[in-house]
């Protein structure tokens, strides 16, 4: 594994996932496999979860960690090339990925989209120049179209609390304050539509309309304005807001009541509600629910190490042979 971008630099779902729980089940049995190896993290933006599990899933392999906040500690970057750089750019990414690649055995990389311009957030010219320029395998932290390592999780915490064989997994729009990136429902639904293609589970999308993301990522997936009909059956629910993708990022006015709450639970098999937090309460997902024995929000979260930490295992076990 040279990077982990998508789901397209997963060959088999059901086996990275068995692997993740494999290394759960015994997270230190592979301390010697990054002894004396170096993982960098560079964040543009700020997080959590993605942070502490990814560190904490280099340090169960016996991995050095350095950690580099780009947006407050670095210099400001350029990403064009040809132009001259007598603006407020500072270094180029040519070289700045250069250094950090000389520094690291591998890198992670996280940063937002703008919502502002549709093809250049889309195009993920900032991550393909990173990993052109850096040299060394590269796992996303969050880019401005995805958010690979939080989807990985995902798939592991359905194998993990499923009922049955092929449960019905529902992806659900929910209200927000403020337009937000596409990035984790596209991912999600990317890898929830492939695990549907290998027989995995069934894959809804409900989302008001306007909301429509983009097709790439929901190929094979049932998709509906209704929310009602989308939890019928229901094993699993993974909330999440976006904004729009057609009308690149705006945010359309919704009458109905798309909070998941109780009432609405009634309508599903008992699922399980999902999250990728940080979530807003009682305004994306009530309170009831995420205090309830339904929420697997926090589960879900400590499911984060073994997602980070069988991706960081494939790269350096790339990098021994």
């Amino acid at each position: 594994m040279k990077k982990f971008f998508s789901v397209a630099d997963v060959d088999n779902l059901k086996d990275i996932v068995a692997e993740a729980l494999a290394i759960k089940a015994n997270p230190n049995a592979q301390e010697e496999l990054g002894k004396h190896k170096m993982l960098g993290l560079v964040f543009l933006n700020p997080s959590l979860r993605t942070r502490l599990s990814t560190q904490k899933a280099a340090m169960n392999l016996g991995m050095n960690v350095m950690v580099m906040n780009m947006d407050k500690d670095g210099w400001a970057l350029e990403t064009r090339d040809g132009v001259v750089m007598d603006g407020t750019t500072v270094e180029h990414i040519r070289e700045a990925a250069a250094v950090m690649g000389e520094y690291c055995d591998i890198l992670g990389l996280r940063s937002f989209p703008t919502l502002k311009d549709k093809e250049a957030d889309y195009s993920e010219d900032l991550f393909n120049k990173f990993i052109n320029y850096c040299g060394v395998p590269v796992v996303s932290l969050e880019s401005a179209t995805r958010h690979p390592l939080q989807s990985l999780t995902d798939l592991i915490t359905i194998t993990e609390y499923k009922k049955k064989e092929k449960p019905k997994v529902v992806l659900a729009w929910a209200p927000h304050v403020k337009a937000l990136p596409q990035a984790v429902p596209n991912s999600f639904a990317e890898w929830m539509s492939k695990a549907q293609a290998e027989g995995l589970l069934d894959f809804t999308v409900a989302q008001p309309a306007g909301y429509e993301l983009h097709e790439d990522f929901t190929q094979g997936a049932h998709i509906t304005t209704d929310l009602q009909e989308a939890l019928k059956d229901a094993d699993f629910v993974y909330v999440k807001n976006w904004s729009s993708f057609k009308e690149y990022g705006a945010v359309y006015p919704v009458n109905e009541n798309w909070m998941m709450d109780n009432e609405k639970l009634k309508l599903t098999n008992d699922a399980k509600v999902m999250h990728c937090l940080p979530v807003r309460r009682d305004l994306e997902l009530s309170s009831e629910i995420l205090d309830g024995p339904n929420s697997l929000v926090i589960k879900e979260a400590s499911n984060r190490v073994w997602a980070a930490q069988v991706v960081l295992k494939r790269m350096l076990e790339d990098l021994k042979s």
